[in-house]
């Protein structure tokens, strides 16, 4: 029964925490936004009204209408221009405009007063939540291979978002780090209120592991992911990856032979042929000798006979 009863509580409490999430607009960051607030009692346009839109305690904005005509308007903000529909008293339209949303607090309460002269001062009108938020740039997952020994260290850059954001690692699409492996921090951009988020993971993983970085905007119900794969080779790719090594090698080897045996035969070749030409000049010195002797024979025989 005790079960029951705590079980019942906790689904009352996500009931209204859920509630209050739908209740909250989103603003986003650098974007005009619509507070709305309608008024659905008697008649306005003829009595003396005037408005006041807070944030919490601050004032904000102020108009006065006399008899439906606009005589009066206010806003303290220099840079954040803020209206209201100059009917409205006709309408019943008191929903505030911003022009841009600032990113001072994640959420923010507006509170919308309403005057009515010689009435009493009645609680607000309107009172509306803005959740502002601003979308983080998808991570960026850097891998940076260790030394032998040490220990695989990954980076994960994610920027210009609002507010603080969660960021989660994830070891194989599944498991989490160990704890005290992950370092984040948060740091604002200059002259401005949106963050930077980087986060550094360390631990001993092999090449083929995955590792994810995970970025969780939930005022923006975003949530961003980028994985680093690791280098993974099946057996038969690894049989084979080994096989054509081998064949490499052996076919470097049979080349390199067969080069050499080619130089030897024609270094053989160049001498066979130097030889042969050699003999033949000899010879043919030999010829021109025997014929020089013959003419001379003969050159004899004819002075003879003379």
């Amino acid at each position: 029964m005790h079960a029951l009863w705590r079980t019942g509580l906790l689904l009352s409490l996500c009931g209204y925490s859920a509630c209050s999430e739908e209740e909250c607009i989103l603003g986003e960051v650098g974007h005009p936004v619509l507070l709305p607030c309608i008024y659905d009692g008697p008649k306005l346009e003829f009595s003396n009204v005037s408005i006041e839109w807070r944030r919490d305690n601050e004032l904000l904005f102020r108009s006065v209408w006399e008899e439906a005509r606009h005589v009066d308007m206010w806003e303290i903000s220099s840079t954040n221009t803020l209206q209201v529909s100059a009917d409205a008293p006709q309408t019943g339209n008191f929903s505030l405009e911003l022009s841009t949303v600032k990113p001072t607090e994640p959420y923010t309460h507006y509170s919308l007063f309403l005057i009515i002269s010689g009435a009493e001062q009645r609680p607000p009108l309107c009172t509306v939540c803005l959740r502002a938020a601003a979308s983080f740039t998808f991570p960026a997952v850097q891998r940076l291979d260790p030394a032998e020994g040490e220990e695989t260290v990954l980076m994960c850059h994610s920027i210009a978002g609002f507010p603080q954001t969660t960021v989660h690692w994830l070891v194989n699409r599944s498991g989490e780090p160990p704890e005290g492996s992950v370092r984040t921090v948060a740091l604002p951009l200059p002259n401005s209120t949106l963050y930077n988020i980087t986060s550094r993971l360390s631990l001993n993983v092999s090449r083929d592991t995955s590792v994810s970085c995970v970025v969780e905007n939930l005022a923006m119900n975003e949530t961003l992911t980028s994985t680093s794969y690791g280098v993974k080779l099946s057996p038969l790719v690894s049989r084979a990856a080994e096989a054509m090594w081998i064949f490499s090698t052996v076919l470097c080897v049979v080349v390199g032979v067969m080069v050499l045996v080619a130089l030897a035969y024609q270094i053989h070749l160049d001498r066979t042929q130097k030889k042969r030409y050699l003999d033949k000049g000899y010879k043919n010195e030999d010829t021109a000798q025997t014929a020089d002797i013959d003419l001379e024979r003969v050159d004899c025989l004819l002075e003879t006979n003379v």
